[in-house]
């Protein structure tokens, strides 16, 4: 189960920072609440991974 959210998280993150030009506050927000969601699930390496989604995630701005 932690795979699949951790795999959905990095999906969410890819598909917001790749689609720029489409993307609102809520694929935003729907990215952060499955990296949040696979965190609880997570092995401490994925846990580091995912901080570093969320970084990404961050540093993206919307247009």
């Amino acid at each position: 189960m932690a795979n699949n959210l951790f795999q959905q998280a990095k999906d969410a993150v890819t598909q917001f920072a790749n689609n720029m030009t489409g993307t609102n506050e809520q694929d935003k927000q729907a990215a952060q609440n499955a990296i949040q969601a696979a965190m609880n699930e997570a092995t401490p390496e994925e846990k580091q991974q995912l901080q570093q989604l969320q970084n990404q995630l961050e540093q993206q701005k919307l247009s």
